[in-house]
């Protein structure tokens, strides 16, 4: 495991893992019957998409958790910067 503790390995899925759960969320809880990108049009200006990337980022945070208990900590930085997007993105639409 060791050969993967690189930076570049957490940062992909902590970019690419919470649109993934976004996704797997709106497409399981949203009661329209709209795409994905017709959901987040609509969502957009709202609070509730700021709310909802703070929810999209959890995965993030338990990876973090794991890989840090794994003493894998290039990649639980890798995941945490990847995960900073969304924070700033979601604090500002708060």
């Amino acid at each position: 495991m060791q050969r993967f503790n690189r930076f570049i390995f957490g940062f992909i899925p902590g970019i690419l893992l919470p649109v993934l759960f976004l996704w797997i969320y709106l497409s399981r809880f949203y009661p329209a019957d709209l795409s994905f990108f017709e959901i987040i049009k609509q969502l957009f200006p709202g609070v509730m998409l700021g709310k909802l990337l703070l929810l999209s980022i959890m995965p993030n945070l338990i990876g973090v958790f794991i890989f840090y208990k794994q003493d894998n900590f290039k990649l639980g930085i890798g995941m945490m910067t990847g995960a900073l997007p969304y924070l700033v993105t979601a604090m500002f639409m708060m």
